[in-house]
């Protein structure tokens, strides 16, 4: 299994319809270093839509397109783009800027309006990933169907879409289930946060089967937001299946991303600091000392809270913290 990050997306609904040049650069290089394969980036609205729907990012699709270049060869980098706005120019502009996809998106039941997209991505020699938005719309049993007619066109790839956020479990489980069944290409879940299912779905959805898991830093995306992408690494890590190095995530989040989020008013619903409380079974008590331990000897706090709770998560003391710390010190000196 895998995560598909689309903050740099999705995620650019936040500020508007994208993301300015350096926080693009600085999310892009974020993602890369911490290991998250697939990244989708660039207008919010997708390749063309400030165009065609008037939709203006900061940047133009070229820009956007050369700003991912130095990191093409790093990660499957791609863009999305709806079904409509597919023209010859604008795919041969991302196979030509080195992209490794483009995800169509069309609502579901309307596959038969989007061959030409998809056929213009194959001719390209890109990846066609699709995305079936608004997927509740239509039932399991007619969805995996219609996933079934993508696969024969061509399509690599097709993400469920819960565009509204509006899934439960169960549901998740259904759709899901139905489509792995009725394809042998990856299939995809892409939760919304509106009923604060983002997490429950994705789990249930990547025991169903799911190869390609939504997610967005931050839990950044329209409406009520996506899954976190920290929170996925650190709930599938629970799980027993590594999607990306979460230490590295979690520093990037913590000293470059959320500072700079925090000037456009932007603010995670979990912190890096509680998601490790979370993840280690640390009560938020213990913060004051894991604070002091990690300034006195310089070491992660993140590391060290893993490290102290893995010993006592009952009730930790202050020597017990500071023996962690002092061990990890040592450690890095080695």
């Amino acid at each position: 299994m895998e995560l598909f990050d689309c903050t740099l997306r999705d995620g650019g609904n936040v500020l508007g319809n994208g993301f300015p040049a350096d926080l693009t650069e600085r999310m892009l290089k974020g993602l890369v270093d911490c290991g998250v394969r697939y990244i989708e980036y660039g207008n919010a609205n997708g390749i063309g839509a400030g165009e065609e729907q008037g939709k203006v990012a900061p940047l133009t699709d070229a820009q956007y397109m050369t700003l991912g270049k130095p990191l093409v060869d790093k990660a499957r980098l791609g863009m999305f783009i709806l079904a409509g706005n597919a023209t010859e120019a604008r795919v041969a502009a991302a196979a030509e800027a080195g992209l490794s996809f483009l995800r169509v998106g069309a609502n579901a039941g309307d596959a038969d309006k989007a061959r030409q997209a998809v056929e213009l991505v194959k001719k390209h020699k890109l990846e066609a990933c699709y995305s079936l938005m608004k997927a509740y719309v239509l039932s399991p049993d007619a969805l995996a169907d219609e996933a079934a007619r993508l696969q024969d066109m061509g399509v690599d790839m097709v993400t469920i879409m819960d565009s509204a956020g509006t899934m439960m479990p169960d549901e998740v489980c259904s759709y899901v289930k139905k489509m792995v069944r009725r394809v042998s290409i990856p299939v995809g879940f892409h939760g919304h946060n509106n009923l604060g299912m983002s997490v429950p779905n994705a789990v249930a959805a990547f025991r169903e089967g799911a190869a390609i898991i939504d997610c967005g830093l931050m839990g950044m995306a329209r409406s009520a937001g996506n899954l976190a992408t920290e929170i996925a690494v650190a709930v599938f890590d629970r799980l027993g299946v590594r999607t990306a190095d979460l230490n590295v995530l979690l520093r990037f989040i913590d000293e470059k991303l959320a500072p700079a989020m925090e000037k456009h008013n932007y603010r995670a619903p979990v912190v890096p600091l509680d998601l490790v409380f979370g993840l280690a079974g640390c009560h938020s008590s213990n913060t004051a000392a894991l604070r002091e331990a990690s300034k006195e000897y310089g070491v992660d706090i993140f590391r060290l809270t893993m490290a102290v709770s893995a010993e006592n998560r009952k009730n930790p003391s202050k020597d017990l913290i500071k023996q962690h710390a002092s061990k990890l010190a040592a450690a890095r000196c080695l």
